[in-house]
């Protein structure tokens, strides 16, 4: 029998939710963020709100693949925290623009091969 958080293969579907605060005060800094979010994108996050990116994953092994190799690219000052949440806890975010409640985001209904 399988848990609502393992498919039959074993493989659980997680959510990689990037958070960070850095500074971008001089111009220098400003670049460092910029490099940063620009590396984020091209690895497959998208933004969910300002300084807080999401990406989805097959399994906890390809999540952890992409918070290595997300943490290598932290700038050097600054803080920037990764957090894994499974799909079904992912399904009960709550959303609300202004005061009008916005639907769950669904799952991508993307493949990924490793």
């Amino acid at each position: 029998m399988t848990s609502d958080l393992t498919s039959p293969l074993g493989l659980r579907s997680v959510w990689v939710i990037a958070l960070f605060d850095l500074p971008t005060d001089t111009p220098e800094l400003r670049r460092a963020y910029a490099r940063f979010r620009k590396s984020l994108l091209e690895d497959g996050f998208t933004m969910m709100q300002y300084s807080v990116y999401q990406r989805h994953c097959a399994s906890m092994e390809n999540a952890e693949v992409h918070m290595k190799r997300m943490g290598a690219a932290v700038p050097a000052k600054g803080e920037v925290r990764f957090l894994v949440i499974t799909d079904k806890q992912f399904s009960k975010i709550v959303t609300f623009w202004g005061k009008r409640r916005q639907a769950p985001q669904s799952t991508p209904a993307q493949l990924e091969f490793f």
